[in-house]
């Protein structure tokens, strides 16, 4: 019996917790969490509960870094809009004058 203390302690991808569990069944062993008590590869229900778990693990650590990646300093440079805070709210709605804009063309003229 192969025991951990929680599930990501002994892997970190889906594929990585399968392949592990293959190897740990084909010796004819089980394998058991002990603070996740679902996973439990000795019943065919912490079998399944064990892949459809590890799976949505995967995909939570694929958003988070999406995420991280998407809010980064070079957002900006990649010509995606960042979200707007109340600091970069126009002008006027803070009760400043806006700037003035000069129009195109409307530069040199004699």
């Amino acid at each position: 019996m192969l025991i951990v203390t929680r599930l990501d302690r002994l892997a970190r991808s889906t594929r990585d917790l399968l392949n592990t569990l293959a190897a740990v069944t084909d010796r004819k062993a089980g394998f058991r969490s002990l603070g996740d008590t679902w996973a439990n590869s000795t019943t065919p229900h912490g079998r399944l509960m064990l892949t459809v778990l590890g799976g949505l693990a995967k995909f939570e650590r694929e958003l988070i870094r999406a995420h991280e990646r998407g809010s980064g300093p070079r957002q900006g440079e990649r010509g995606e809009a960042r979200p707007q805070t109340e600091a970069d709210a126009a002008p006027e709605a803070r009760g400043a004058q806006a700037p003035r804009r000069r129009r195109a063309g409307a530069g040199n003229r004699a």
